[in-house]
């Protein structure tokens, strides 16, 4: 077996706003096993300053290539020892994969339902970019607010709303913690929010505090999901313990930044246990990364029977993306086998 690592660096059709600044390119490092005949390829991409494993180019490689090393040398994935590194852990589990995931959408048979990602920007843009997916046929909204003044994005919503109820479209928002806790900010924002039936809203406030998070969740009458606070919970029970404590209505799962393929699987068995529901997102990956997520969602999916419109994105972000057999029909995303 023989691991090679390429760096690709992916450039954005247009600048990508988000909770931890705005990117107009995208690092991501290749990972190409060889056995035999066989050759697999993987996407190792962390998010500078939000991943656990963000660390500065020249050391993620070194450690990269420790891993690959001994992925070598045993043949297999040393999961604990990766539980810390979720973006490696996921590239080397998607380059590793012995067999196919075999579903309807790996078999080129069904669609899998996802949201319309409407990204932060000036009012007048937002306003667009939700227009644009209202008319390609998205039934699922996801809006990401905290950027703007919250009066503006309210009438954003508002704007929505009078033209389609809740039983027509969907409409999920993230604030990325952008609300202060303090004062009663956060829950008088949920509050004001709730008023137009949406579906929930992520990580209303920052990540790290589980008691005023728990709070918020018995008392929004807004369902909360948790994002960015699963980042760096890699240890099983230390899921089911935060868990426990805050009691979301949901989680969001992003395999490069919440434990790989490996670690999704015990944040669903955990908080299935719990009754907490759950859906998966991809994170700003190259369609190598996008496909092998879409993959891994269809199973999960199809073994849990959750058919909630997923956080998948669509491959069209960068200007030079890795060409791969992925395609958008209205809100479905298909793999065409």
């Amino acid at each position: 077996m023989k691991i090679d690592i390429q760096e690709r660096v992916f450039h954005f059709k247009q600048p990508a706003g988000t909770s931890r600044g705005v990117y107009t390119e995208r690092l991501s490092w290749m990972v190409t096993v060889t056995d035999g005949d066989r050759i697999g390829v993987g996407e190792c991409a962390p998010l500078p300053d939000l991943s656990c494993d963000a660390l500065p180019p020249s050391i993620y490689k070194k450690v990269l290539r420790r891993f690959c090393d001994d992925v070598e040398r045993t043949g297999i994935i040393d999961t604990e020892a990766l539980r810390p590194y979720p973006s490696m852990l996921f590239g080397l589990e998607t380059a590793l994969l012995d067999t196919p995931f075999d579903t309807p959408f790996a078999r080129g048979e069904e669609g899998i339902t996802i949201n319309g990602l409407v990204w932060m920007g000036t009012y007048d843009e937002m306003l667009h970019r939700m227009e644009e997916k209202l008319a390609h046929g998205f039934r699922c909204i996801k809006l990401k607010i905290g950027a703007i003044d919250f009066e503006r994005e309210l009438d954003l919503i508002r704007q929505l709303r009078r033209r389609f109820s809740h039983h027509e479209v969907e409409l999920r928002v993230d604030a990325n913690g952008a609300f202060d806790f303090a004062n009663g900010d956060a829950l008088y924002k949920l509050e004001l929010l709730s008023q137009y039936a949406l579906h929930s809203i992520e990580q209303p406030i920052r990540q790290g505090q589980w008691a005023n998070m728990a709070e918020l969740c018995r008392e929004s009458p807004l369902p909360i999901a948790l994002d960015e606070e699963l980042i760096g919970v890699n240890n099983p029970e230390q899921k089911r313990q935060m868990l426990n404590i805050i009691r979301p209505a949901y989680i969001v799962l992003k395999p490069s930044l919440h434990g790989g393929m490996v670690g999704c699987r015990e944040w669903v068995s955990i908080a299935q246990d719990m009754g907490i529901g759950w859906w998966i997102t991809s994170a700003l990956e190259s369609n190598i990364g996008l496909n092998a997520i879409a993959q891994f969602c269809s199973a999960m999916c199809q073994d849990t029977g959750n058919e909630m419109p997923q956080g998948l994105g669509t491959g069209q972000l960068f200007t030079d993306n890795i060409p791969m057999s992925l395609d958008v029909v209205g809100d479905q995303l298909f793999f065409r086998a």
